[in-house]
C-alpha cells in the first residue's frame, strides 16, 4: 500500500486545525503549512508536522511539498486572507489569488500530488435573487460580486477552473458558507460576535439572515471532497438560513445570557456603516461595521448544497448542537 501524507494549508486556522484533527482521528499522516508567526499553530497537535512559510513566496512551499519517493500527496489548501473590509487591499490578492496559483503550481510541478481540494466560498457565487437557491458554478464574472475578498476567491476559483482544463490539474472545490462552532483558537469574526452576545456586548443587532455551518462538518466536507469529489466540480457546503434573532433567541437559551435588545432594520444599518467606513477611512481605524458585513446579512443566503450530500455524503448537525457545543468549548478556555 503506498503511503499518503495529506498537505493541509491554513492549518492553524479554524477550518484547518478541524481538518487536520478529523484526519489524524482516522490515522492519517498530516503535514501542516502555517504562516510564520501565527499565534494559533501552537494549538497544532503534535502529530502533525509543521512547516512554517508564505504562501505568497513560492519556494517557501517546495519543502512543504517535497516527498520521500513512494509517497503520494493529497493537498487540502484551506488558508486564505479573510476580511469583511469590502475594499480593495493588495494583501488580500497576494495571499488569496497568487498564493492559491503558486498551490496550483506547485501540485502540477510534484506528479505526486493526486489532487488538491480547493477551498473557496459561497461569496464567490453570484447571488440570485431572494426566493431562488444558489448552485455551483465553474466561472464568474467579478462584476456581479460585492466586495474585493469575494472577487479575490472568485479570481482564485477561476484560476484552478482555468488549471483543470488547460494544464491538467487534478482539482475539486468547495464552496463553505459561514463557519461557527467550538474549536475556535484563531477566534473568527462570527465566534467574536457570539462571545460579545454572550457577555451582553452586543445591545444592537441587525435584522438579517446567516447560512453557517458548523466546523466539524465543513471539516468532514472537505476530507470527503479529497476522498470522493470528481475532478473539476465544484461542492457547495451549506446549511438552512438563519434568522438573526434565531440565532440570538437560541444563545439566549443555551447560555443562559441577556438577549439583544434591539435588531437594526437593514437600510438604517447599511446607512450606519457607509457613515463608519467614511469616519474610518480619515481615522484610519477599522470601522465598528461595514457595509460589506451588512449586504452578508440583506442578501440571499439559500444555498443549495445537495450535490455534496449526493456525492460526498455531506451532512449537518442541527443548530442547537453547534451552539451548545460553542458555548461548552468557549467556557472551557475562559473566552465567556
Amino acid at each position: 500500500m503506498t503511503n499518503k501524507v495529506y498537505l493541509v494549508t491554513g492549518a492553524a486556522g479554524f477550518l484547518g486545525s478541524n481538518v487536520c484533527a478529523q484526519l489524524l482521528e482516522r490515522g492519517e499522516k498530516i503535514r501542516a503549512f502555517v504562516l510564520e508567526g501565527d499565534k494559533s499553530a501552537k494549538y497544532i497537535p503534535s502529530e502533525v508536522e509543521i512547516f512554517y512559510g508564505d504562501l505568497c513566496n513560492k519556494a517557501s512551499l517546495e519543502p512543504f511539498f517535497t516527498v520521500e519517493e513512494g509517497i503520494e500527496t493529497i493537498c487540502i489548501h484551506v488558508a486564505s486572507m479573510v476580511t469583511v473590509n469590502p475594499y480593495y487591499r493588495k494583501l488580500v490578492l497576494d495571499v488569496n489569488v497568487g498564493g492559491t496559483e503558486n498551490i496550483v503550481d506547485m501540485c502540477l510541478e510534484h506528479p505526486e500530488c493526486q489532487k488538491l481540494v480547493y477551498v473557496s466560498s459561497t461569496g464567490a457565487i453570484p447571488e440570485l435573487p431572494h426566493g431562488q437557491k444558489i448552485k455551483e458554478v465553474e466561472e464568474v464574472n467579478l462584476d456581479e460580486l460585492e466586495g474585493w475578498y469575494s472577487k479575490s476567491k472568485a479570481m482564485a476559483t477561476n484560476n484552478v477552473y482555468t488549471a483543470i482544463k488547460k494544464r491538467g490539474l487534478k482539482a475539486c472545490v468547495v464552496y463553505p458558507t459561514g463557519i461557527f462552532g467550538p474549536n475556535d483558537h484563531a477566534i473568527s469574526e462570527t465566534t467574536s460576535t457570539i462571545i460579545k452576545i454572550i457577555k451582553g456586548e452586543m445591545p444592537v443587532g441587525i435584522n438579517g439572515s446567516f447560512n453557517l455551518v458548523d466546523v466539524r462538518d465543513l471539516a468532514a466536507g472537505c476530507i470527503a471532497a479529497a476522498d470522493k469529489g470528481r475532478i473539476g466540480e465544484g461542492y457547495i457546503l451549506g446549511n438552512e438560513v438563519i434568522r438573526f434573532k434565531t440565532l440570538n433567541k437560541i444563545l439566549v437559551k443555551e447560555a443562559g445570557c441577556q438577549p439583544v435588545k434591539f435588531f437594526l432594520p437593514i437600510d438604517l444599518a447599511e446607512r450606519i456603516a457607509k457613515r463608519m467606513e467614511k469616519k474610518a477611512a480619515k481615522t484610519g481605524e477599522m470601522p465598528m461595521m461595514t457595509t460589506f458585513s451588512v449586504y452578508n446579512l440583506k442578501r440571499n443566503n439559500q444555498f443549495d448544497y445537495s450535490k455534496a450530500e449526493k456525492e460526498l455524503g455531506y451532512t449537518t448537525r442541527p443548530l442547537e448542537v453547534t451552539l451548545r457545543d460553542q458555548i461548552l468549548w468557549l467556557k472551557e478556555n475562559g473566552k465567556i
